[in-house]
This record gives C-alpha cells, sequence and structure tokens, in this order.
C-alpha cells in the first residue's frame, strides 16, 4: 500500500511543473510525512486547470460515513498473490467503490517522495522512495469523489492512490506493491475523461525501477504526528547505487520548495 509521502514543494514550483493555478495556496503545508486524513494537492479531471487540495482517504458518494480508503488496486480482487508478473484483468473498473471515479473522476497526486516499508516490518522499517535526477515534485495516479455528511452537510472531497503490483525497487524493499507512478506524458491522458479505458488501464502496470531509487529513513515516520523535513535524512546505503544526492540533500540545498533558479549554476552537483 501506499499510506504516507512527502510533498514540500512550494506552491509556485508545482504551478509551474504542472500548469496550474492555485486558488487557495494557503492550504499546502509542506510535510515530510503526510498521512490519511490530510489535505494534499491534487489535479482533478474536473478542474485539471487548478491545483486543490483534497482529503487523503477515499469516500464513495454513496457511503454512509467517512471511509478513509487510501489505496485503489489496479488488478481489483484480481491477483490476490501480488504475483509481480500479473498480466491479467484490471479489476478495479468492476469495483463498486471505485468503477464510477476510475471512469470520469481521475486525478493526479502530487508528491516529491513516497515513505514505504517491507511488509511485515511496515513503517518500523521505512524506506524513502524517489524518481532519480532529481525529477520532483511528479505525479502518482489517483481518483477522487465528492461525498456530503448527512448529518452535518459538510462536503468531503477525497481521493485515493492507485497501485499495482511490485517492481525490482519494491521487492528489493520487501514491499508487495507499488503505487502507480506516472510519466510526466502520461499526466493530461490521465486526467483526460475522454481517454478510451484500453488507454488507461494500459498504463497499470509497475513503474519501470531503473527511474525510482530508496534509502532506509528514520523509524519516527511511523508516528503521523511527525513531519519534519529532518525524518528524510538517510540513515543507510541506497537500494541502487548512483551518484547523485538523496532527496533530503537536494531540498536542504534549495529549501522547501525554493526555486530551482539555483539548479541551473549548481549542476554539476547532479550531474
Amino acid at each position: 500500500m501506499c499510506g504516507r509521502y512527502a510533498i514540500v514543494t512550494k506552491i509556485k514550483e508545482i504551478e509551474q511543473r504542472f500548469g496550474v493555478t492555485a486558488p487557495f495556496p494557503e492550504l499546502l503545508v509542506p510535510s515530510a510525512n503526510l498521512s490519511v486524513g490530510q489535505l494534499a494537492p491534487v489535479i482533478t479531471s474536473e478542474k485539471p486547470q487548478e491545483l486543490q487540495f483534497y482529503q487523503f482517504g477515499f469516500t464513495p458518494h454513496w457511503a454512509k460515513k467517512n471511509m478513509y480508503v487510501l489505496n485503489a488496486r489496479c488488478e481489483g480482487d484480481h491477483n490476490p498473490d501480488d504475483d509481480a508478473l500479473y498480466n491479467g484483468a484490471k479489476g478495479i473498473l468492476e469495483k463498486p467503490m471505485f468503477r464510477k471515479a476510475i471512469r470520469s473522476q481521475r486525478c493526479l497526486v502530487i508528491a516529491d517522495a513516497v515513505l514505504e516499508g517491507p511488509k511485515v516490518e511496515k513503517l518500523s522499517k521505512p524506506y524513502c522512495v524517489y524518481m532519480r535526477n532529481g525529477r520532483r515534485p511528479f505525479a502518482m495516479a489517483g481518483i477522487w469523489d465528492r461525498w456530503v455528511n448527512e448529518e452535518t452537510g459538510e462536503i468531503v472531497h477525497s481521493f485515493a492512490i492507485l497501485t499495482t503490483a511490485s517492481n525490482e525497487l519494491m521487492r528489493k524493499i520487501g514491499h508487495h506493491r507499488c503505487p502507480l507512478f506516472l510519466h510526466p506524458h502520461q499526466e493530461k491522458v490521465w486526467l483526460d475523461v475522454h481517454t478510451p479505458l484500453p488507454e488507461i488501464t494500459a498504463m497499470m502496470i509497475p513503474f519501470p525501477a531503473d527511474e525510482l531509487n530508496a534509502y532506509p529513513v528514520s523509524p519516527e515516520l511511523k508516528s503521523p504526528k511527525n513531519r519534519e523535513l529532518q525524518l528524510l535524512v538517510p540513515i543507510g546505503p541506497r537500494v541502487f547505487p548512483e551518484y547523485s544526492y538523496e532527496v533530503y540533500e537536494e531540498i536542504k540545498l534549495f529549501g522547501m520548495g525554493e526555486s530551482r533558479s539555483k539548479e541551473r549554476r549548481q549542476g554539476e552537483l547532479f550531474d
């Protein structure tokens, strides 16, 4: 599952990266450990030119109570053993909870890194998973819905992150699932409600492991109350050797979302 992730990039950089505007920029609260129930930045199929803030934890419109479902499996009830080589039907299309949203209510979930741990130890042994070559922020595939609390009249917009079977990186960590990361050229296609379903399901495959990396971080991340940037400091070697900065080092260099105009002047650090 993908239940925690980091988002520390400032609004202006998110706007530039995704070509959107943020009507309520004050809603972005930088966090190294974003978790269920918190507001998080998304771009939806309903308003693809805006950055919005939805509750992390999906509740379908027909639910009697707020449900906080974090993830939606692309395979649905198929692939119960999480076979990494699974290439069958995408059962999400059939799941009552998700079948409407996957067709017409898709979104991009904006992140700088994902926090995952082994299937057994979970976040008692967390890893920071990031895109190589400083590619942040990035987008994960999500679905959203609008739910109304019948008792209070409160309207809750919420989302879940789609997951696939694990790729090589996730298997090395010991995790059995992988968020559905999107390449930049897939983002507008994912948001377009007119995209044929076969094109949508064709994206539901594990992300190439060689475009990702990970390193172990503090088990203090197990508590959702701990959200400080310092928690992203590496406490061990990266899963795949490489010669560039970890996510923490890059963020420390540029600040909590500071503009990357400096990056061109210090590019040699990332060669």
